[in-house]
């Protein structure tokens, strides 16, 4: 019997306002003309939306001299002021304590896999709760800043990472061998129909697709301040994408961690006694 469960997220809109908006603003970007013009005359031009916006992000460090470049450390010092929605530093110790009330030899994992800027995500507050985290990473040039993407996560690159999830390639011992997902492994240490992935956005898609079609539990979150955000949401559920939809609200009193609670619960239950309810 595998006992194992995981909490995947996605990071930016989902556990925390957009940080790579945030961190752009701190360094003087013209939000408005690198998302809504420069953004979209790349994507106009056939680019991916997530090496389009990390090409952006390339181009901004390389002008500008040192007040523009944009560094490893300058990532990192902004972490700790990443904008968490309500009740997201509590969670990760209320759904151990809620699974151990349920049954203390089942084990809870969390991740996150983000199109997201890994080197700020991995240094906030919270990247400690994380088994892995998985993210768009950059190369950085010999005066620091950033050079080339080394790594994009975006739309069905995200899947790829709840197969290494389930197949045990997680922790610093697989960063480095990208074929190992494609292995094939015997018995798998935490099947796709035992995670809960949280997301918000179109490059999530793909994974909630799996894991409704895999018997996992997919659930989208909006934020209520932003009405574009909440129709988004809105049209997965009409798409069948997704059966949970809840504001980004995590304290334990909420309507989405109420919903987290009876998907662990019933995880549970199917996995004791083959209850389908």
């Amino acid at each position: 019997m595998n006992k194992n469960l995981a909490v995947v997220f996605d990071f930016d809109d989902t556990l925390a306002h957009d940080s790579t908006t945030d961190f752009l603003a701190e360094l003087g970007v013209d939000l408005a003309a690198f998302w809504g013009v420069e953004n979209q005359k790349l994507i106009e031009a056939g680019w991916d939306p997530v090496p389009a916006y990390l090409y952006q992000m390339v181009q901004f460090s390389q002008k500008g001299g040192s007040k523009n470049l944009i560094t490893q450390q300058k990532l990192r010092e902004f972490a700790p002021r990443v904008r968490f929605y309500p009740g997201v530093p509590e969670l990760f110790a209320h759904l151990r304590t809620f699974l151990a009330g349920l049954d203390s030899t089942f084990r809870l994992e969390f991740y996150v896999i983000s199109s997201g800027l890994g080197d700020l995500i991995r240094a906030t507050p919270i990247a400690g709760e994380f088994a892995d985290i998985f993210a768009s990473d950059f190369h950085y040039g010999p005066d620091g800043g950033i050079l080339f993407p080394k790594k994009v996560v975006s739309f069905t690159d995200k899947t790829r990472y709840l197969f290494q999830i389930s197949k045990g390639q997680v922790g610093p011992e697989f960063a480095n061998k990208p074929f190992e997902v494609n292995r094939k492994v015997r018995e798998l240490a935490l099947p796709l129909s035992q995670m809960i992935f949280i997301g918000d956005g179109m490059t999530d898609v793909p994974c909630f697709s799996l894991l409704a079609k895999s018997g996992g539990m997919p659930f989208a979150v909006y934020d209520r301040e932003k009405v574009n955000k909440r129709s988004r949401a809105w049209g997965f559920v009409e798409d069948g994408r997704v059966k949970n939809l809840h504001s980004a609200n995590y304290r334990k009193e909420s309507d989405l961690v109420g919903s987290i609670e009876m998907s662990l619960q019933s995880l549970v239950q199917k996995i004791k006694f083959g209850y389908q309810g």
